[in-house]
């Protein structure tokens, strides 16, 4: 994962609500090779989301589909015809499959980091903030998690949930639930790191004078600070979770094929046919998890570079020519002072 900058973006509290999304506002903020990266990022995942919202719509059959009115569909048919990117071997039509993916792929992002970021920034904050024999504690077990291989982890956490092959709903769980083990000590470690620092800060000394609670100091004061660079995180794990859902699938951990449409699971299908000169197969399901990652990467990575204050104190100064324009610790130290 890509190194996150200590001090992010800092919406202009004086821009509409809608300027100062954690997206828009990097896009406004990004020149150059950044604007265009994002860009890229942002239009790949765009029709991720979109062809996983409208699957039902774009999809010519359903994902277990193998025969219509005019009978069975042929097997490992190469593309043409009614079947746009042809058939595998069990007979299923290779478009619709990769179609109705992209909607298993986005339920197990959402469930996986949903829980991830709800799981470690409450325990990040807590272990941060009041130290002792529980931060201790709470960073041994997450060194200790962290330290295992992270396919492991999911193999064997989707093995205890689901036996290793399940429906629809179980297999999702499992998987999202077996990523969220993986997940939860990077945010743990993010937040709590970002908590230490806060709470030495001017305005938590402050709020402790006057008497406020540690709950609402967590709350109120350290909360919005130290989750800043949560959705770069986001992103960076969004496209980890497809890989990790993707790699169990292609293990033989995943998801029935008659309970729901999984990339990896079609790339494991479809190791038997290279050797027989069947590609479309393969090379589909594969430009798709390569695409969709592509996607959140570019976004997660351009996000990380305009983070970091001394780039785009380099970048305004590139583009004023002079001395006008902020030094990189200018940038810094307003984007500091916004959220003090």
């Amino acid at each position: 994962m890509s190194t996150v900058s200590p001090l992010p973006i800092a919406a202009d509290p004086r821009q509409p609500l809608f300027k100062r999304l954690p997206v828009i506002s990097h896009f406004n903020k990004s020149v150059g090779l950044q604007r265009g990266m994002l860009v890229a990022g942002l239009v790949l995942t765009g029709i991720f989301v979109l062809t996983a919202i409208l699957a039902p719509l774009i999809a010519p059959f359903g994902f277990s589909q193998i025969s219509d009115a005019d009978g069975s569909f042929p097997t490992q048919e190469p593309p043409g015809g009614k079947h746009l990117w042809g058939t595998t071997v069990g007979g299923y039509d290779v478009f619709s499959r990769v179609v109705w993916g992209t909607q298993t792929a986005i339920m197990v992002i959402i469930v996986a980091v949903v829980m991830s970021l709800f799981v470690g920034v409450i325990l990040g904050l807590v272990s941060g903030y009041f130290g002792g024999w529980l931060d201790r504690v709470l960073v041994v077990v997450a060194d200790a998690v962290y330290a295992f291989p992270s396919l492991l982890v999911a193999i064997v956490m989707a093995i205890v949930i689901s036996g290793g092959r399940s429906s629809l709903i179980g297999g999702i769980l499992a998987a999202a639930i077996s990523i969220t083990v993986v997940f939860i000590p990077q945010y743990f470690r993010v937040i709590r790191a970002e908590t230490i620092r806060l709470k030495a800060e001017p305005f938590v000394e402050s709020a402790k004078v006057v008497g406020a609670s540690n709950v609402r100091i967590m709350t109120r004061h350290i909360y919005g600070n130290a989750t800043r660079t949560l959705p770069l995180i986001f992103t960076l794990n969004a496209s980890e979770a497809i890989l990790t859902l993707a790699a169990l699938g292609f293990l033989g951990f995943g998801i029935e094929p008659t309970s729901a449409a999984e990339w990896g699971f079609d790339l494991n299908k479809a190791l038997a046919d290279t050797t027989s000169g069947i590609w479309w197969t393969g090379v589909f399901p594969g430009l798709a998890i390569v695409l969709t990652v592509l996607g959140l990467t570019l976004v997660g990575e351009s996000i990380n570079d305009l983070n970091d204050p001394r780039l785009r104190g380099r970048k305004r100064a590139g583009g004023k020519g002079g001395a006008d324009a902020p030094t990189a610790s200018q940038a810094a130290f307003e984007d500091e002072a916004r959220t003090l």
